[in-house]
């Protein structure tokens, strides 16, 4: 057991006992929990969430944050929308389609280029540079949009909003290949292994010979790049894009990598944990509804699960130190 905790790591098996704990108790409570309508609800409304919290994850493995994920990933969800109508909206081709996804993915890296050359190269702290790209993409996509709505995509894109293969939502899996190439990224590359160093201590990174500013600009560049897939899932899904979709998402990807285990001030933590606790808060969510919650209701519970497992965490661990002291 001791050696699954270690490779896992020290978050991951009470994180599913919780989890199994959650299912356990919505079961109980509602015949509809455990139904194939609703874990494909699920499926379908954890990649958006999921996809945006590793963007925001790597940052904060530095020691950083990127506020702007939001709107990186609606002003490339924007791109890939005013591509399509350029080649005729709902009789737009597949060969529109693909040049509108390269667009948008260069939209959301250069976004996050912009950001980590400032960070690294001026010394700007991540959360004023974050903010302010954010305050400028969203006054752009404002601008160029009018506050409005942007439709009018092909068919075929409901396949990436709400299709399947063998059974499996298509946004999940792109959601889980993410995920997967995340762990491998962070766990298996140099480039992980200097995020990591680069949060545990920058200095002793640079002191180390690691580079630092080209790990830092690289780090927010891939963060802009997941966000421009999160974008390009959010239109297929809503049928149109809008700078506001998924705007209160923003707060949950912090509070996912929290309660999966990344530490606030970087250096520490891994993706499956995560993972896991975006599976807590989405059945936390779709339970609530089917018990007939109100929406904001499920947003003040994942407050409250945080503070709980904050404060459990903090129990356990000075149950820890007074073993070790002999107090106990």
């Amino acid at each position: 057991m001791k050696q699954l905790q270690r490779h896992l790591g020290p978050e991951t098996l009470p994180l599913i006992a919780v989890l199994v704990l959650i299912i356990a108790v919505f079961s109980f409570a509602s015949p509809r929990f455990l139904t194939g309508a609703n874990f494909g609800s699920m499926a379908s409304q954890l990649p958006v969430l999921g996809l945006l919290t590793l963007a925001m994850l790597v940052p904060i493995l530095s020691g950083g944050l990127n506020l702007a994920i939001v709107f990186q990933a609606n002003l490339s969800g924007l791109t890939l929308a005013w591509i399509l109508i350029a080649f005729g909206g709902v009789e737009a081709g597949y060969g529109a389609f693909a040049l509108g996804v390269v667009a948008a993915i260069i939209v959301g890296a250069l976004s996050g280029l912009i950001m980590g050359l400032v960070i690294a190269y001026v010394g700007a702290h991540p959360i004023l540079v974050s903010l302010a790209m954010m305050i400028f993409l969203r006054g752009v996509g404002e601008f160029l949009t009018r506050g409005g709505d942007v439709s009018g995509f092909p068919d075929f894109m409901n396949t990436i909003g709400y299709g399947t293969l063998l059974g499996i939502p298509v946004p999940l899996i792109i959601f889980l290949a993410a995920a997967i190439l995340w762990h491998i990224m962070l766990k298996r590359t140099r480039h992980g292994f200097s995020v990591y160093m680069i949060g545990s201590n920058i200095k002793a990174a640079e002191y180390s010979g690691i580079p630092t500013k080209r790990t830092l600009t690289l780090i927010y560049t891939i963060s802009g790049a997941i966000c421009a897939v999160a974008g390009i899932v959010m239109a297929a899904q809503f049928n149109s894009v809008r700078v506001g979709h998924g705007e209160a998402l923003l707060l949950v990807t912090v509070l996912a990598c929290f309660l999966g285990g990344i530490d606030p001030f970087g250096g520490f933590g891994r993706v499956l944990p995560v993972v896991i606790a975006l599976v807590i808060l989405q059945v936390l969510s779709s339970g609530l509804n089917l018990l007939g919650a109100n929406q904001f209701l499920s947003i003040a519970v994942w407050g409250l699960f945080l503070i709980g497992v904050m404060a459990l965490r903090w129990l356990v661990s000075w149950l820890a130190r007074t073993r070790k002291w002999g107090i106990m």
